[in-house]
């Protein structure tokens, strides 16, 4: 069995069931104990600007509510004073000069605290994409065989993103919106207590139906989301070099239209509900607040009939209170709404931030020791893949063997023997079923992973490149190598001639997964990058099966010179490149069963004969037409 079942985008091509199951179990955002404090958690390292925004929200606020008070005044001292004298003009003057004061100081502390809320809410956000990624850097292969590379990135992207603007704005908002609508409400208080009355009765109503409306978001929000992680992962695998080959090469280029269509009709459904959720509640919310100016003059109007006395300053200070009131109090009502909603997307976060690494250092590991370096052995392994159904056989059923440092090991056998599984137990990219997996005589779970990972040196049948130039991808094995090192190993690599014959050398950018470099080159300059990093044990799973016969010479050839001086380990479904291995171990159905050097295999006549003679007559055939 292969490593987990790799596939396009990172997961393979997901039936219509897998995507209903999966629809239907994210249908609401995962259960996440404590989400609330947790949230919080992320903005303790900003304490010290947090309470200078809230002072400086404070601050703001509290202007806010002056000027109304002062246009009382104005009317009742400046422009009407007592005794139906003229204006007051000095008063006036010193009134009206005060507000502007006040608008000039809050229009400036405003810039400062949309910097300093910008600042937190994208440091919060930055810092928790940050974290999310080097927890997903840590998790086990088998995570990222049975996730799809779409859905990882969405999370990343998507949520995370989706969260920024609640980060940057939900302090200065909350705190802000809810001193003013205090304040206001104390100021509406000290005009009129009986007009407040009437300007308040429904409130509570409003933040009942908030609520609700809010709990149904959430949900739209969690399927938005997830909606959004589906097209992320069409478009990562139908977009890729090998995904537009792969259409190409089936004329499926209009289903693959036609899938991304469904799945962007369902995005377009959903964004819409998510965005017309609540709109007839704020529609009625602002409806009431503009109605309630209209009232309060028909309040005033019973209160004077009534002999309680209510001034034209009072009258107007109150509806202009009452209107400061109505944006504080939507701005609350809408980011109760965003809170509700972003709650779903961090329990989405939080969801990957809790998986916990199959394969961790222990508390007490220690580096790899170089006494034994090179040395490997398997003791009564058993190995099954942890997603595997309980009552299916296991991978690797009790397998022992030892190689000696320096020495050329290879593996053979038909296809899904366990070979490929052998050698991804070396460096601990699984971890045993039972039984022990040894590197220098030390059990790999004992081990510092990224000591373990330092010693050893993989070329896999389907090398991976990136999107840069061939310098760039040889010094990621060692980003200080200068460019004599370099040379020195894509020469022992067989590559350097190949390299200096493009137009840009070793600045060529070789594409999207090496692309632009015939399977050949692309080995080659895989192999030269493991010689750069030169690794005690060197890891060749299947490293020339999907070759042609002159690249497979050429890469052979670079095969060799680089397992010199270093302990080998060949994953080979070509016999013939393992024949000088100085131990040649048969895998069949995940035991070995039989081992030797080449030679020896022929005269026992058993699997190795066998597959040696069926290899031998296959390539003897001649091809049609010769």
């Amino acid at each position: 069995m292969r490593g987990g079942g790799g596939g396009r985008g990172g997961g393979g091509r997901v039936s219509s069931g897998d995507i209903s199951a999966q629809k239907a179990a994210n249908a609401e955002a995962p259960r996440i104990p404590n989400l609330l404090s947790r949230i919080g958690e992320l903005f303790r390292p900003y304490r010290g600007q947090l309470i200078v925004t809230i002072a400086l929200v404070l601050v703001s606020a509290g202007i806010s509510v002056i000027p109304p008070l002062l246009t009382q005044q104005a009317f009742d001292r400046g422009l009407f004073p007592p005794g139906g004298a003229r204006p007051d003009v000095p008063v006036l003057l010193a009134l009206v000069g005060t507000m502007v004061l006040l608008w000039l100081a809050s229009a400036g502390i405003g810039v400062g605290q949309t910097y300093l809320t910008a600042r937190v809410g994208n440091s919060v956000m930055g810092e928790l994409r940050i974290r999310l990624f080097s927890h997903l850097q840590a998790m086990e292969l088998g995570f990222f065989t049975r996730t799809k590379t779409g859905v990882i990135q969405s999370r990343l992207q998507n949520d995370v993103g989706g969260v920024a603007g609640v980060l940057s704005n939900t302090i200065s908002s909350v705190v802000g919106n809810t001193v003013t609508v205090i304040a206001a409400f104390v100021a509406m208080l000290v005009l009129s207590w009986q007009m407040t009355i009437v300007a308040v009765v429904l409130l509570p109503v409003l933040v009942i139906a908030q609520r609700r409306v809010g709990q149904v978001r959430a949900r739209i929000a969690t399927k938005t989301q997830e909606s959004l992680s589906e097209m992320t992962a069409i478009t990562q695998e139908t977009l890729s070099v090998s995904g537009i080959l792969l259409a190409k090469s089936f004329n499926q280029q209009n289903a693959e239209i036609g899938r991304y269509e469904a799945e962007n009709r369902n995005q377009i459904s959903l964004q819409i509900r998510q965005q017309m959720s609540g709109q007839w509640f704020f529609a009625i919310v602002s409806v009431f607040l503009s109605v309630i100016p209209a009232v309060i003059y028909l309040v005033a109007a019973w209160l004077i009939f009534h002999d309680v006395p209510v001034s034209a300053g009072t009258i107007v200070a109150f509806t202009t209170v009452q209107a400061r009131l109505l944006f504080p109090l939507m701005g609350l009502l809408r980011v109760a709404l965003d809170l509700q909603t972003s709650q779903a997307l961090f329990a989405r976060i939080f969801e990957y931030l809790d998986l916990v690494p199959r394969i961790a250092d222990a508390p007490d590991a220690r580096p790899v020791r170089s006494r034994e370096l090179g040395r490997v052995r398997f003791d009564e392994v058993v190995f099954r893949y942890p997603d595997a159904p309980p009552d299916s056989p296991a991978t690797l059923k009790g397998i022992s063997f030892e190689i000696e440092p320096g020495q050329y090991a290879a593996f053979v056998g038909p296809s899904g023997a366990g070979k490929t599984t052998v050698s991804y137990l070396v460096p601990r990219l699984h971890d045993v079923s039972s039984g022990a997996v040894l590197f220098a005589e030390d059990d790999v779970r004992e081990l510092r992973h990224e000591s373990l990972i330092g010693a050893i040196g993989i070329v896999s049948q389907e090398t991976y490149l990136f999107h840069a130039t061939i310098a760039e991808n040889l010094r990621y094995a060692k980003p200080g190598a200068s460019d004599d090192e370099l040379i020195a190993a894509a020469k022992s690599a067989n590559i350097h001639d190949t390299i200096v014959s493009f137009p840009d050398g070793y600045d060529t950018v070789v594409g999207e997964r090496g692309y632009r470099l015939s399977g050949g080159e692309k080995q080659r300059v895989a192999i030269a990058r493991v010689l750069l990093k030169d690794p005690a044990v060197l890891i060749l799973d299947e490293a020339t099966s999907a070759l042609d016969t002159v690249s497979e010479r050429l890469v052979q050839r670079a095969l060799d010179r680089a397992a010199r001086g270093r302990t080998t380990i060949a994953i080979a479904h070509r016999l013939s490149t393992v024949v000088a291995a100085d131990v040649i171990f048969v895998v069949e159905a995940g035991r070995i069963v039989e081992r030797g050097t080449h030679a020896e295999l022929l005269r026992n006549d058993g699997v190795y004969s066998k597959l040696f003679a069926e290899q031998l007559a296959a390539a003897a055939i001649p091809e049609f037409g010769d």
